[in-house]
């Protein structure tokens, strides 16, 4: 049978749907609400598909399905297949770590500890932490707040009793009461293990609060040892809970889900909030293998967060509704207040998370993280071609006087200092920034056409606002470049960039590595045209101060120079040894000139 005919049979009803190559590999696996719908969208005409998910279309074969009673089954299972077949063509979690968890063993008097290793023996699992730092800090102040054992002999009723194990030495220096020798009882110690499930399920508040009763309650009738025992852990819990991060406790028990996409790249955080505290926190990152509606790309993340932590909260707060719906679970987008406070926070750790990335990719593999960001200017300004060659003007002067202007270029997102130029301003008379930009432009391009019209770059950057931005242009359009180039702006003050013919900035994200290669060039053109002003200012200072001298001309001026390396020097210089080079009579002139202007 047809494969088109194969999927017209398909039901409408909640499921998952796989697609297989010629080969009988899976190289898709997706959920639906209709599956019958879903799949029709994919067997359309090739031009309304994106050009990834045409290759894959391309590739199909053969498909099934399986009907599930709901989505959130639907969700489950599409998340599991994904991980039993790792499809070519599905989102693919980035991350090959596993995070580590805090296990409460299953036994009469359970441990508690740290594993990357889930076993399916009735042990309890918190977690999974992305942080191993806080988790193994969690552990280490269970220990310190609650004599636990950290033993690994099977302890039970009738080992007790037959005294088959000899104390240790955390026993004798009081970090455990010794229950493998009946020093604590299996209840008392099991009251012990509840309240650290408790804090680990964010009751932190409460248990501050129980404490605080019963210290008062021993207080009151003398007992001032356990008041002081009560007073230490109500005073250790509220250390510990004064370095977590705090939320508004009227938000209440809440998951949140932020997303952050770039390219063929996801970056996602989950947080759990518990008693007015973080509890969790949890950075994923995706590998985008077709194009992915955003809505689809946080389905995905919310079904591998469900995996690993169970069943989420009644109330889960995200940036935009996922493209399913689960039973007794309401998904929030928040405009404002506590909850859209929590979102922004969620959303700066999946933000930080994408830096981190980025910063090692390019130590990693620079030659791709250069074509990312070439690949990333270029869809941010619009551009049809990769901006592999970008030249940057910046105009320098002081009050009209020595106007000169730099010319800096990148190649492949880096410098190449050889192609750098200068330009000393013919046709303008005074401090005119506009009709500087409008020449220096005019006279690079004019000449590139001339000796090398090949090598004209792909992106311009003016150093500058709207104003410079228009002289730029008119000079290319002069030279009939316009649709050849694009040409942009960036204005110093608030990091703006600007269009030709575009009023308003447009926004690029202050820390995308895009922005970050157009202010590098910026920069570099400034300081470059910054540099060459200087030496043209510190020369005409020179000249002005020997050539203003009779008698001084060219040669004179580099002999004197030459020997005393600078006018400072020559004025410091006595009559009898300036008469050693120009004769005495001229001598005597450039001193009287030079100690007279100082």
């Amino acid at each position: 049978m047809d494969i088109r005919q194969k999927i017209a049979l398909f039901p409408h009803s909640p499921g998952v749907y796989r697609y297989y190559d010629a080969e009988g590999n899976v190289i898709y696996v997706g959920k639906a609400k209709d599956l019958h719908k879903r799949v029709a969208q994919y067997f359309v005409p090739v031009e309304r598909l994106t050009r990834k998910t045409a290759v894959m279309v391309s590739k199909i074969a053969d498909a099934e399905f399986t009907v599930v009673e709901s989505e959130a089954d639907a969700l489950l299972l599409e998340n599991n297949l994904i991980k039993q077949f790792k499809p070519r063509y599905n989102i693919l979690l980035k991350d090959s770590k596993t995070y580590p968890w805090i296990c409460i063993s299953a036994e009469e008097f359970p441990r508690v500890f740290l594993t990357r290793r889930m076993v399916r023996d009735g042990s309890r699992y918190f977690g999974p932490y992305s942080s191993v730092v806080h988790a193994r800090n969690l552990v280490e102040f269970f220990h310190n707040m609650y004599p636990l054992r950290t033993c690994k002999h099977r302890i039970t009723s009738d080992v007790i009793l037959r005294g088959k194990i000899r104390p240790c030495l955390n026993f004798h220096i009081k970090k455990c009461l010794g229950c493998c020798v009946g020093g604590i009882s299996q209840r008392e110690y099991n009251d012990n293990i509840d309240e650290i499930i408790k804090l680990l399920r964010g009751g932190g508040r409460e248990i501050i609060q129980h404490y605080k009763s019963l210290m008062m309650e021993a207080a009151e009738s003398m007992d001032f040892e356990h008041a002081q025992m009560y007073k230490e852990k109500m005073l250790s819990l509220e250390q510990h809970y004064s370095k977590s991060v705090i939320v508004n406790s009227t938000v209440g028990d809440v998951d949140v889900f932020s997303l952050v996409i770039d390219g063929p790249e996801a970056f996602g955080n989950f947080m759990r909030i518990r008693g007015g505290a973080v509890v969790q926190s949890l950075n994923l990152g995706f590998k985008l293998m077709i194009e992915e509606e955003q809505e689809s790309v946080l389905s995905m993340f919310i079904g591998e967060i469900r995996s690993k932590f169970g069943i989420l909260s009644r109330e889960v707060i995200v940036p935009f509704k996922p493209d399913m719906e689960l039973e007794n679970i309401e998904f929030k987008v928040p405009v404002r207040g506590d909850k859209l406070a929590l979102l922004e926070l969620s959303a700066r750790n999946a933000k930080e998370m994408r830096l981190n990335a980025l910063k090692q990719q390019e130590h990693t593999d620079p030659d791709a993280y250069k074509n990312m960001v070439m690949e990333s200017l270029r869809k941010q300004l619009g551009m049809s071609e990769l901006p592999v060659h970008i030249e940057c003007f910046d105009n320098s002067n002081i009050q009209g006087a020595n106007p000169v202007s730099a010319c800096v270029v990148f190649r492949n997102a880096v410098p190449s200092k050889k192609d750098y130029r200068h330009f000393k301003v013919k046709t303008v008379v005074g401090a005119n920034d506009y009709a500087t930009m409008k020449e220096v432009v005019n006279r690079r391009y004019s000449r590139m056409l001339a000796e090398n019209p090949d090598d004209l770059p792909q992106l311009i950057v003016i150093d500058g606002g709207i104003g410079q931005l228009a002289f730029a242009y008119e000079a290319l359009e002069e030279l009939g470049l316009t649709d050849k180039l694009t040409v942009v702006a960036l204005a110093e003050r608030m990091e703006e960039v600007y269009r030709v013919g575009d009023p308003y900035p447009m926004f690029i994200d202050r820390n995308s590595p895009a922005l970050k290669v157009l202010q590098q060039i910026r920069d570099e053109a400034h300081r470059f045209g910054i540099t060459f002003h200087r030496k043209l200012r510190s020369k005409t200072q020179i000249e002005s101060a020997l050539k203003n001298i009779k008698g001084v001309g060219e040669k004179t001026e580099q002999r004197l120079l030459l020997r005393f390396g600078s006018v400072p020097r020559i004025a410091a210089a006595s009559v009898d040894e300036l008469a050693e080079l120009v004769g005495m009579q001229l001598a005597v002139r450039i001193h009287e000139s030079l100690t007279s202007s100082s």
